[in-house]
């Protein structure tokens, strides 16, 4: 019955945490959507390039670059210092958005070592385990669950830090670079910018939930496969 009990918390936090921050990914998908900032933004460099500048102004060029057409987002991987960019070359956010994978490369590389390495060990540890739970095997279920939930918690501090810290600078960057190769206007400039101050604010929460959403899902999986095995037996 306590499995089932932490279940029906977290579900709640979950319901109500949704609601006080506002979370509506349909609506946040649509802020992403500009038809004239998107025109506005296809005169700029491909993806490729606008990297380039970014890795140069933040002394960074040993990164490599690697275009993915068949993707649909960014993504930095630390273990290879390498940025893979996505199909997204119709989007007047690509400009902030490759800016955001490109400050994290300059995140401190421990962090992002330890990131990468314990996001890994978190996800293994979360399988294995529930495995195990599933067939009956662990000595105290109790006790692997209050380890997920601690290994849950280091999880979501360091990817919410790594996460705010690249969304919070990225549209500064982005504007700086706008500026520096003077294909807009100052006033089109500007309102590119407003635009990616007005949609990050939606993104920072929809990301934070997201993250603290996906911890919890872990949870409340592992404690299901516990209920279930006490019911059943």
């Amino acid at each position: 019955m306590e499995y089932l009990i932490v279940v029906i918390v977290l579900v709640i936090v979950i319901l109500v945490l949704k609601k006080v921050f506002n979370i509506n990914f349909k609506e946040m998908k649509k802020m992403g959507i500009n038809e004239k900032l998107d025109n506005a933004t296809k005169k700029y460099p491909d993806n490729k390039e606008i990297c380039k500048w970014y890795l140069k102004k933040l002394n960074n060029e040993s990164v490599e670059i690697e275009e993915n057409m068949g993707r649909e987002s960014c993504l930095y991987i630390a273990v290879t210092n390498k940025i893979l960019i996505a199909n997204m070359k119709n989007s007047f956010t690509r400009i902030q958005t490759i800016a955001h994978e490109c400050l994290h490369s300059i995140q401190g590389k421990r962090l992002l070592m330890f990131n990468f390495v314990f996001s890994n060990i978190y996800l293994l540890y979360f399988i294995v385990t529930a495995i195990l739970a599933a067939f009956n095997v662990l000595p105290n279920n109790w006790l692997f669950l209050g380890i997920l939930a601690i290994l849950s918690m280091v999880y979501l501090c360091v990817r919410v830090y790594l996460e705010n810290d690249a969304m919070i600078k990225a549209p500064y960057l982005a504007k700086e670079y706008m500026q520096d190769v003077k294909i807009s206007s100052n006033n089109e400039i500007e309102e590119i910018f407003n635009e990616y101050n007005r949609i990050n604010p939606a993104g920072i929460k929809g990301t934070n939930f997201q993250l603290f959403f996906n911890v919890c899902v872990k949870i409340i999986i592992f404690s299901l496969i516990c209920f279930v095995r006490i019911v059943a037996f």
